[in-house]
């Protein structure tokens, strides 16, 4: 069963109905039906994020990570973390009030820098072990490129592998860029000589996110969710189901 019904959906937050029936769809056809988890969304505002930023693809991508959310988690609100060359915000868009929520919170925001993984990762870890959470969490990430620090974005992958927190990655632009590189090596880093439980998954979106469809988007989003969950339960990582 969702965490939050259909008929309260349709009552906060009607334009997300479609994306929260789809979501459903990819959670039972991937046998997580029911699952409680945090769920976590962290975009990307570095310079070359502005186009993303402008023709709807951030907005898009938070309202479906909200669509998902809904059935995970009960508090109706998904925490948010903006990041660049630093960490730019850390806060939460909310089934009420999503629509316009990227814009907003970005118009806040200052000027558009580098992109930083491991801020942004070390702010998630912060969040979720602050929350006293004890389900474990989905953190989708976006970015268009790839870290000015690699070194430290692939150190706390490892460092953060002992901990409940699943990280998906996902591609915003040319698929055939080498800036999509690194993040297919972090995908496959060994297991267990680099880290405990392999704690993260990558896929592309492409140049125009929006083509991707909201069925794609969810089965690539929760994917290799269950996988991790069984690895994770077996180390102790998460508790028994």
């Amino acid at each position: 069963m969702a965490a939050i019904s259909l008929t309260k959906v349709e009552e906060t937050a009607p334009a997300l109905v479609s994306l929260y029936k789809s979501a459903g769809v990819s959670l039972t056809k991937h046998g997580l039906d029911g699952l409680r988890a945090a769920v976590y969304l962290v975009v990307d505002y570095s310079g070359s994020m502005k186009p993303y930023y402008g023709d709807g693809s951030v907005q898009a991508l938070a309202d479906r990570v909200l669509g998902l959310a809904a059935h995970l988690d009960d508090d109706g609100s998904v925490p948010v973390v903006f990041f660049s060359t630093d960490v730019d915000a850390v806060t939460e868009i909310a089934l009420a009030d999503h629509r316009g929520s990227v814009e907003r919170i970005a118009a806040g925001l200052g000027h558009m820098g580098k992109t930083s993984y491991h801020l942004a990762m070390d702010a998630v870890i912060d969040h979720y072990l602050d929350s006293g959470a004890k389900e474990p969490a989905l953190v989708v990430f976006q970015t268009d490129g790839g870290p000015i620090n690699k070194l430290a974005a692939e150190r706390y992958l490892c460092k953060a592998a002992p901990l409940p927190l699943f990280w998906q990655f996902i591609g915003f632009g040319d698929p055939h860029s080498k800036q999509f590189d690194f993040l297919r090596r972090l995908d496959e880093l060994a297991v267990p000589d680099k880290r405990v439980v392999d704690n993260a998954g990558f896929f592309h979106a492409g140049a125009d996110p929006g083509k991707v469809s909201d069925a794609e988007l969810y089965d690539r989003l929760v994917g290799e969710f269950p996988q991790w969950l069984a690895a994770a339960r077996a180390r102790g990582i998460v508790r028994p189901a």
